[in-house]
């Protein structure tokens, strides 16, 4: 009778050796494990956003008159002139500094948003937690079209668009310094927040937002380029840096507290 030693079983056709394991080790890990790639592993909240906005905008192209198109813009898209007080406050005036965030201009839009949104909202959404991530989505898209609101009180173009939300993922990517822990099974942002005065000293931290600064701000002015009808509502994208990169620390849990013995 076996004495419980199983070094001479073969090894399971489901397993691999461990990386750095001697030949002769038991040592193994499932090979599903060892063939994961984190790049792909995506937390279902950003999937369901990222469908939402482009299931939404290939129903404006594919289903929708134009007519019909009109009006969804009309009640879901953020109208600054709505609140001029020329207009009554309905149901739309107090739904639409959200909704217009899972809305888009055009095919380039949406996909440059999506890419962005995988790429930043990944860790912050593997940090935060599904219900942290919305809250935190729905208070950067209203704090986008707060400042642009501020600066474009009568204006009558419509703003759409999930830009200012992601540059709110942006601002929070800001303050933890970009740090990602992949440690784990999901790459997640790490560590506490980091003082503005910390990410001021940091170098990877002053470059990005130089960069980003002068994109915005020369997107702001040129648009997507010459003949293109679509401007880009910079003002949107600092209002939700700032609630970001402000803000980060209103949505992460709670620390847990040591209990005395």
């Amino acid at each position: 009778m076996s004495g419980g030693d199983d070094s001479d079983r073969p090894a399971d056709p489901g397993e691999r050796p461990s990386a750095g394991a001697e030949p002769g080790d038991s040592a193994v890990v499932p090979a599903a494990e060892a063939r994961r790639e984190p790049i792909f592993n995506l937390p279902a909240v950003v999937i369901g956003a990222i469908g939402l906005c482009a299931g939404i905008h290939l129903v404006r192209l594919y289903l929708l008159t134009a007519d019909a198109d009109f009006t969804l813009l009309l009640y879901a898209a953020f109208i600054p002139i709505r609140y001029s007080g020329h207009f009554a406050l309905d149901l739309a005036a107090f739904t639409s500094p959200f909704t217009y965030s899972v809305l888009h201009g055009s095919l380039a839009h949406l996909a440059v948003n999506m890419v962005w949104l995988a790429a930043f909202g990944t860790p912050l959404a593997n940090r935060l937690g599904a219900l942290r991530f919305v809250l935190f989505w729905l208070a950067t898209a209203f704090a986008a079209a707060a400042l642009h609101y501020a600066l474009h009180v009568y204006d009558q173009a419509p703003l759409v668009g999930a830009s200012g939300a992601i540059s709110g993922m942006m601002g929070a990517a800001a303050r933890f310094g970009f740090r990602i822990d992949r440690s784990g099974r999901r790459a997640a942002f790490s560590g506490p927040p980091l003082s503005i005065a910390e990410c001021l000293r940091r170098r990877s931290v002053v470059t990005f937002l130089g960069i980003w600064m002068a994109v915005n701000l020369v997107t702001g002015l040129v648009g997507f380029g010459p003949g293109s009808e679509m401007s880009i509502a910079w003002e949107a994208h600092v209002g939700g840096f700032l609630a970001g990169f402000l803000g980060i620390g209103s949505f992460l849990a709670p620390s847990p507290r040591a209990s005395a013995a």
